[in-house]
């Protein structure tokens, strides 16, 4: 058995989270899964910026759960979620989430992100 590394931010790896201050739409096909003012905005290091939107302003109708699952030495391990749009689409691991994310971003818990390459998202 091998023990997952547990990496803290540095100041050569920095992770802030904030709240995003501004609405946040989530669009898939265009039709709207999750819509909030309450999203939370992930930096880490030079990656681009990450939404985490709440789970109770993301459409749950639409949402089935993945096998995929991924590990992050700074945030934990990751699930991920189908979405399943009216028109029958299957959007395949669009959602990512860490249910119990390590201490230093333990602030995205109970959120989710949207693949920016598999959902519109605005921030405005």
């Amino acid at each position: 058995m091998t023990d997952k590394p547990v990496l803290e931010p540095t100041a050569e790896h920095p992770i802030t989270v904030a709240p995003t201050g501004k609405h946040v739409t989530v669009r898939i096909n265009g039709e709207v899964v999750a819509d909030t003012d309450n999203a939370l905005t992930l930096q880490e290091s030079t990656y681009p910026a990450v939404q985490y939107i709440p789970m109770r302003d993301v459409v749950a109708s639409k949402l089935t759960s993945s096998d995929t699952t991924t590990y992050c030495p700074f945030k934990g391990d990751a699930s991920y979620y189908n979405v399943t749009t009216s028109a029958g689409d299957i959007v395949e691991d669009a959602i990512w989430t860490y249910e119990r994310p390590y201490p230093a971003v333990g602030d995205i818990a109970g959120h989710v992100a949207f693949y920016p390459d598999k959902a519109d998202i605005t921030v405005a």
